[in-house]
């Protein structure tokens, strides 16, 4: 037992690093739906422009997921249920706004949002190391379980998200 965890302190930094860029640029991410140009209802507007129903909701629920999350993964507390938010989130966007536009994200493809929901399934596999309120906890497991676990279940939220809030011109396409 203390050589498994003696092993494990190499992983307790990068997985600190992972969490330490995803989780604020998620906080932030978030933050600027609500106080950024248009702030919420600017969020909304946009939102509507996708097919998402209510837009206002949506706005809403995307903008504290992305900014629960992020702190959650920055502090390193619930993580393999911060990492399903963020995959959630991001599945929610490839699906929505990378929708169609190929892979680069400089032609408005899918490449950042896949990268960021990969990253966060990563740092779920990883956990969130030995500078994490889940190790104060005694949850700070990974594995490839809870990468896959996080991933169904960011996944699956995001499906059935798109797929009772789109109006239904939106889900035949």
């Amino acid at each position: 037992m203390a050589k498994a965890k003696a092993g494990r302190t190499g992983i307790d930094l990068p997985a600190l690093m992972l969490r330490l860029t995803v989780g604020p640029m998620m906080v932030i991410h978030g933050l600027n739906k609500v106080r950024g140009p248009g702030g919420l209802e600017g969020t909304a507007s946009y939102f509507e422009s996708l097919g998402l129903q209510p837009a206002a909701v949506h706005a809403r629920v995307a903008a504290g997921t992305e900014i629960g999350t992020g702190a959650m993964l920055t502090l390193g507390a619930g993580t393999p249920w911060a990492a399903a938010g963020v995959i959630g989130v991001m599945t929610s966007a490839a699906a929505t706004d990378h929708k169609g536009k190929g892979f680069f994200i400089f032609k408005g493809g899918w490449e950042y949002v896949g990268i960021v929901g990969a990253v966060a399934a990563t740092i779920a596999a990883l956990g969130p190391g030995r500078f994490s309120v889940d190790r104060v906890r005694g949850k700070d497991k990974g594995g490839l379980l809870r990468a896959l676990l996080a991933s169904a279940l960011g996944i699956g939220s995001a499906l059935g998200v798109l797929t009772v809030g789109r109006r239904p011109s939106d889900t035949a396409s």
